[in-house]
């Protein structure tokens, strides 16, 4: 668990800079078409050419520079040359950098063409409930406050939370203590210290929330075959306002 202060904060702003850049690179070059492979080389080429590098390439084994996971995928889905977006698609990127001692890592869904309302709602739903749970990382509160809030609002909107897969803090380290459930009661869990780090990336389903890994041991999809979305930031705990790296 990392507690960050004056230039280390800036040094992990320079990490966030480089993944939101991928990311909205990566973002504005899917197209009905395109490979998957191809959206990660978008992604590694802008992380590289920054002087960074890809958090998760070879991390704990993952083949790839980018997370790039289509519809039931939950996560972790791998880029591959075979696999090409379709119109109506939901694709969602994961990405990481690691610059001068630290990561950043941030997520977005995004809908190719046209989908369903139901999609629409989903992937709008999941953007609202990681920016609540944000504003509820303020020095002081827990982290049931975190997940409570992003929680109630999901379930508001009658989607489900992935309960096997969390937030996590982020610094020197890619994934560090604590762990961030996007579900919990407010008031329990760990207090929110000033400075410190985490990733918030609430997962969601329009279906239920139980999820399979498959056998290639990484991507991870939904166990009913419905829809998901996944949005991330990563963040530092102020005493109002949270900072966030990867805006």
């Amino acid at each position: 668990m990392g507690i960050i202060t004056g230039g280390d904060i800036d040094l992990m702003k320079e990490s966030g800079r480089i993944v939101r850049r991928a990311l909205d690179e990566m973002i504005s070059f899917i197209v009905t078409g395109v490979t998957t492979k191809e959206i990660e080389a978008v992604g590694r080429e802008i992380i590289e050419a920054e002087g960074a590098t890809p958090s998760f390439l070879g991390y704990n084994g993952y083949p790839a520079a980018v997370c790039v996971s289509i519809n039931q995928e939950v996560v972790h889905g791998i880029p591959s040359v075979n696999r090409r977006v379709k119109d109506g698609d939901l694709v969602s990127i994961d990405v990481g950098a690691y610059k001068d001692g630290f990561h950043g890592d941030a997520a977005d869904t995004v809908i190719v063409g046209l989908a369903d309302p139901r999609a629409m709602l989903l992937v709008r739903t999941v953007y609202e409930a990681r920016d609540l749970g944000i504003k509820a990382a303020k020095s002081g509160n827990t982290l049931g406050d975190i997940g409570s809030a992003i929680q109630k609002h999901v379930e508001a909107q009658g989607f489900s939370i992935v309960r096997a897969l969390v937030g996590h803090g982020i610094g020197r380290k890619l994934h560090e203590p604590p762990q961030v459930p996007n579900f919990g009661r407010a008031g329990r869990g760990m207090k929110l210290a000033e400075g410190l780090t985490l990733a918030i990336e609430p997962m969601i389903n329009i279906g239920g929330y139980r999820v399979n890994t498959m056998q290639d041991n990484w991507t991870v999809v939904t166990a009913d075959g419905s829809l998901s979305a996944h949005a991330e930031h990563s963040i530092v705990v102020c005493g109002c306002e949270p900072l966030i790296l990867t805006a």
